[in-house]
């Protein structure tokens, strides 16, 4: 899926959260967006999502085509349509978690709301079992009774069960051992190979997001001040310069 981005503007009060004139994600890529506190990340994903309304601009979507389409796809404006929701998967925080549900019984309200079958929710779940390390399913107990990180799992799972088009990961590092970061870092660049799927992440860990990424936005009080290449982690150096680890 492709995202075309314009004259995007988000202020809170005098505030400017998100600041961009044009921003285009292609089909299939892995865009990292990198930024201190505040830059703009999380907003600008919810803008994405239709969770917040924009002041001015708009994000257009753009599906990727189907061998059963002829000519050039329909635009979608998330603003205007709900024909985004069945190609977009996404988590941003566990407020994205039904909590009161145990994971087996959230899984199965994704794929019932998804039109994939029992047989098909079982398969899809056996693929995320390296990730879910025996920690999440079989459990017994609530979402809102599982740490932090297997929240964590459970709602990326979530959000790529469906295999979706278009991907949008708010800081899917946090709260993961360092065993379950590397196990997500193949899961996320797996998916894109197998599925094509455009993936948006943001990340404070660098390393992570120079290691996944095939691009990296560098976001400074809502502008994206930097749209880098990191082909062959091109981008490392210069996050390095800007975030003063040299």
């Amino acid at each position: 899926m492709q995202i075309q981005i314009s004259n995007l503007k988000k202020c809170f009060g005098e505030k400017t959260a998100v600041d961009i004139a044009n921003f285009t994600v292609n089909n299939g890529e892995i865009v990292g967006l990198v930024g201190n506190n505040g830059a703009g990340k999380t907003t600008l994903f919810r803008l994405m999502l239709d969770l917040l309304k924009a002041d001015e601009g708009s994000v257009t979507l753009l599906p990727k085509p189907t061998d059963a389409d002829t000519g050039m796809p329909e635009q979608i404006n998330p603003a205007l349509s709900e024909d985004w929701k069945t190609m977009t998967g996404a988590y941003i925080d566990p407020s994205f978690l039904i909590d009161f549900l145990s994971a087996e019984e959230y899984f199965e309200f994704i794929a019932k709301i998804s039109g994939i079958s029992k047989e098909g929710l079982a398969e899809r779940l056996n693929y995320f079992e390296p990730f879910m390390n025996g920690e999440v399913l079989g459990q017994k107990k609530y979402i809102r009774d599982f740490s932090a990180g297997n929240k964590q799992k459970i709602g990326i799972i979530a959000a790529l069960l469906n295999q979706p088009q278009l991907v949008i990961l708010d800081e899917p590092f946090n709260f993961l051992d360092p065993s379950s970061q590397n196990q997500l870092k193949h899961l996320i660049t797996d998916f894109n190979k197998e599925t094509g799927a455009t993936v948006l992440i943001s990340s404070h860990n660098l390393q992570h997001t120079v290691e996944i990424s095939t691009r990296v936005a560098l976001l400074e009080h809502g502008v994206i001040i930097k749209d880098l290449d990191n082909s062959e982690g091109k981008a490392e150096e210069t996050l390095e310069e800007y975030f003063n680890m040299r």
